[in-house]
């Protein structure tokens, strides 16, 4: 099969490799495509902690494809199911995934992408959240998650201030009902808007979707006493700091929205599949790139740059 490596900081090689065989309690998945998460930058970017070169496929893990083989012990899967997985080693054309953690696609999403694990994510982030008709949501960071949570959070009946950096992002957020979008520019300017927006009370939840020292301080400065801050940014280039002072004085209760136990990733996903399925949610418009295997810098320097226009990159086989 073929197989992408790092093999440095922004260097990667297309190499066949043998394809992996299935263990018990294992299925092989024949993959049609996988998604690239912003997580995979700092990898690419080469920190000290680093090694290369990785093993094949390594980084991707939002893949969908075809159960291809199946390991001993495994019930309820069959041969030429269309799945979406939590793998990891997925930049390849075939990748291993515990029977568990696969979920099979129903005929409705037949030729549709599915990025399964940012789709489930957002759907985790979305019930931590706990958001209610007429909250007002604040969500900093409209990318593919802010997108999706704009959407979830205004189906709930909940009014969604949106802030981001970029023009294209603000039209996003209206087009998935946000009432209110706020180019991400001063700081102060933010939260006096949001400060009129509110009558002064701010936002009963504010979600913050971006990973990054600024928005994090912002998100604090217009959550309401009592409110609720949500941590959906993934922080991984280094410590924090907080201004527990303003934290302690509202009373915030503080979200890490993040999940590792794979039975809630699974929860996740499946609610990803029957809203997709049912027409709740459409994702198919966020998917703004798409690269063969081959470019799979290009998506990655893409993900990184997000030149106008685009949200989401899919490498597909």
């Amino acid at each position: 099969m073929r197989a992408a490596i790092l093999t440095g900081p922004g260097q990667v090689e297309v190499r066949q490799v043998a394809r992996p065989e299935p263990g018990p309690g294992q299925v092989r998945l024949r993959l049609e495509g996988c998604g690239v998460c912003a997580s995979n930058l700092t990898p690419w970017a080469g920190p000290e902690w680093m090694q290369y070169p990785t093993e094949p496929g390594a980084l991707g893990h939002e893949a969908w494809g075809f159960v291809d083989s199946l390991g001993a012990g495994v019930e309820g899967l069959s041969v030429g199911d269309r799945v979406a997985a939590l793998s990891y080693k997925s930049y390849a054309e075939y990748d291993l995934a515990e029977a568990e953690a696969v979920v099979r696609l129903p005929e409705a999403l037949a030729g549709q992408p599915f990025p399964g694990e940012p789709l489930g994510c957002a759907m985790n982030i979305f019930r931590r959240s706990e958001i209610e008709a007429g909250q007002t949501v604040a969500i900093i960071g409209i990318g593919f998650l802010g997108a999706i949570l704009t959407k979830l959070a205004t189906d709930a009946g909940a009014r969604v201030i949106a802030i981001s950096r970029r023009p294209f992002s603000l039209d996003l957020a209206r087009r998935m009902g946000a009432a209110e979008t706020i180019p991400m520019e001063d700081h102060h300017a933010i939260i006096e808007k949001v400060k009129e927006l509110t009558g002064g009370a701010f936002c009963e939840r504010v979600i913050e979707a971006v990973g990054k020292q600024w928005p994090l301080d912002l998100a604090g400065e217009i959550t309401r006493e009592r409110g609720r801050l949500i941590v959906a940014g993934y922080h991984q280039d280094g410590p924090r700091q907080v201004n527990m002072w303003l934290w302690n004085w509202r009373g915030i209760d503080v979200i890490n929205a993040h999940e590792r136990d794979p039975k809630v990733y699974m929860q996740g996903l499946r609610e990803a599949v029957d809203a997709i399925a049912s027409g709740r949610l459409d994702p198919s418009f966020l998917y703004t790139h798409s690269y063969r295997l081959d470019r799979l810098d290009e998506a990655l320097d893409a993900t990184r740059d997000r030149p106008d226009g685009f949200l989401k990159a899919l490498v597909m086989y």
